[in-house]
């Protein structure tokens, strides 16, 4: 249930920051601002990289253990 619930946050606020960010750069940039897109793309991402870096941090500590 811990995993699910770190996913949820990490979601929510990439979703959050994306937003945010891809505005600000879209005006900047005087390009069309997708919100539907960022959020997807920004949640896809963040859920990918937190898992991974969970994922090597785990292997890292059972290859510890083991020597």
């Amino acid at each position: 249930m811990k995993w699910l619930e770190s996913n949820l946050v990490v979601i929510f606020w990439a979703v959050i920051f994306g937003e945010v960010i891809g505005y600000i750069v879209g005006a900047l940039k005087q390009v069309t601002y997708d919100p539907m897109t960022i959020g997807i793309t920004m949640a896809v991402v963040s859920v990918v990289a937190v898992n991974g870096i969970m994922l090597l941090g785990r292997s890292d500590i059972k290859s510890s253990e083991g020597k």
